[in-house]
């Protein structure tokens, strides 16, 4: 295996500490973390998933002995002992601090001392290690660890401890033996990651996958891209550890619950040349780059401002399925719920219109359409994610004749204007509006979230209503009826379909919630069907 770091390793700020050697012969196990990469308990920093901090009396109890051959201390040995690890460090985290220089053969954390050791397949691939960590210090979890020789020459356990008694080891060591088989076939390590993001069924953005790869270490640059109908993106971080850790710790991994499943393998690149800042790419060494948009490009000129993207949009955990979305980090900015809609029809466009219009994606608590620029209005959901719901399905869309831009607002929630304040109605609380569409917890509403579309899925239909009743109704909307077709095994519901995207839209919004009979109201979404 390439071991890159025998020569020339960079010099970091900190160097380890001298500290005096101290083998311990105590060994933990632990579990690994939820696999939800934006939940609580999977956030990822400096390539480990971050958990609440253990029961150390426990950890005390569950140590168990093992065995360490001694010879010659302060020589070189492949037995490496790594110092100051937090006390809910993983074995397959100490193993990703070894994959870059060679084979490890075995894995042993003593958690009750904070110390970890580390069997190299041979001298050779530890000095390269060492080496490298006593210029570069290592880090756990933010917490800088000290690596240095074993005065071990061998790691044994006996056969009651050994790491066939201990899943997480042994785990951590077959993952590491498939990492080395991979990387043979791939032609090794790369600064750039190559992430296939599968089961996308909500929207992963650049700022959601630079939110997650941060984590593990500083990522330079990034290029989304879509290949075989499939969301991609290569990643480039400064040098193949902080590659190798993420690709370690991130494949797999879920971003929300059981679905949007990263894939991650090393790309043939060694680097990334972006051409643009903008929400496809994003060179984070060079934030001057442009956007390729020449009207954003002048409004920035003007401003003196750089193009940074959407704020990384910390997302709390929420009642629906959805899961949870990213912690938010000391010096991020707080979760974002508001959204800027802008190039609106001022003839048409009313605080009502834009709730049921939003209200396909999310939760609406509040609409403002601005005072002094009516073709701008300000709209807040009830959760962040919600709001790159909102931007990846309606931003440029068509609507009432002209093509909307939605974006993130700079503010954090929607002022209701004070009393006795002249609004003119343009301002409107919606928070206990009972024609929220997700306030249910799981709700399954999540599972039919689609982007406007020329035909609409109508439900809640009454018995007593029939086809031509319903496309009437729609007719008089405005819209031209192309086709109608009821559930053959559920008349509640029906599929119709109209000219265009745009009269969808407009059809939408008149009739969500329209009244069929004294007790039902018309249910109107998109449909990902055609008839």
């Amino acid at each position: 295996m390439k071991r890159p770091f025998s020569n020339n390793p960079p010099v970091c700020p900190i160097s380890p500490a001298t500290l005096p050697q101290d083998d311990d012969e105590e060994m933990l196990q632990v579990e690994r973390g939820s696999d939800e990469l934006l939940s609580q308990t999977g956030a990822v920093s400096n390539g480990s998933v971050m958990s609440p901090a253990p029961n150390h009396a426990d950890n005390n109890n569950d140590a168990k002995k093992v065995k360490l051959d001694t010879k010659n201390p302060g020589a070189p040995s492949r037995v490496i002992h790594i110092r100051n690890i937090p006390n809910e460090v993983t074995e397959a985290e100490i193993v990703h601090l070894g994959i870059p220089f060679g084979k490890v053969t075995n894995v042993l954390v003593l958690k009750g001392k904070n110390q970890a050791f580390l069997e190299m397949s041979d001298e050779v691939c530890a000095t390269t290690m060492v080496n490298y960590f006593t210029n570069c210090t290592a880090q756990l979890r933010g917490r800088a660890v000290y690596v240095q020789f074993s005065n071990h020459k061998e790691l044994k356990t006996d056969q009651t401890h050994s790491n066939a008694q201990n899943p997480s080891a042994q785990a951590a060591l077959q993952a590491a033996q498939a990492l080395v088989n991979q990387t043979d076939t791939q032609g090794g390590p790369n600064t750039v990651l190559r992430v296939i993001v599968e089961h996308m069924i909500y929207p992963v953005t650049l700022d959601v996958l630079y939110q997650i790869f941060s984590r593990v270490g500083k990522v330079l640059k990034i290029v989304t891209f879509t290949k075989n109908n499939t969301f991609q993106a290569l990643i480039q971080y400064p040098d193949v550890v902080t590659a190798q850790a993420a690709k370690m710790t991130l494949d797999g991994q879920n971003i929300y619950n059981a679905c949007c499943t990263l894939r991650i393998e090393y790309s043939k690149l060694s680097n990334l040349n972006v051409k643009y800042n903008n929400d496809k790419s994003r060179d984070y060494t060079n934030p001057n780059l442009p956007t390729g948009d020449p009207a954003l490009d002048s409004a920035l000129a003007i401003g003196g401002m750089p193009f940074t993207g959407m704020p990384l949009a910390g997302v709390t955990p929420t009642a629906a399925a959805l899961g949870a979305a990213g912690i938010r980090l000391p010096g991020q900015p707080s979760p974002n719920c508001v959204l800027l809609v802008s190039n609106l029809n001022e003839e048409m466009v009313t605080p009502d219109a834009l709730f049921t219009l939003f209200g396909v994606y999310g939760d609406v608590q509040r609409v403002k359409i601005l005072f002094n620029k009516k073709d701008n209005a300000l709209v807040q959901m009830s959760e962040p994610h919600q709001t790159q719901l909102a931007i990846s399905h309606l931003d440029k869309m068509k609507t009432w004749g002209k093509q909307i831009r939605v974006t993130l607002s700079k503010h954090q929630t929607v002022q209701l204007p004070k009393e006795g304040q002249p609004d003119a109605g343009l301002t409107k609380d919606y928070s206990n509006s009972p024609l929220h569409r997700f306030k249910k917890p799981g709700s399954k509403n999540y599972q039919n979230i689609y982007p406007p579309s020329a035909t609409l899925h109508l439900s809640n239909i009454p018995p007593t209503v029939d086809e031509e009743q319903i496309k009437e109704a729609f007719t008089h909307a405005g819209a031209s009826v192309k086709a109608f077709k009821f559930f053959p095994k559920d008349r509640k519901m029906a599929l119709i379909q109209l000219g265009s995207v745009e009269e969808a839209i407009a059809a939408l919004i008149k009739m969500h919630n329209f009244q069929l009979s004294d007790s039902s109201h018309l249910r109107v979404s998109f449909s990902k069907s055609t008839i």
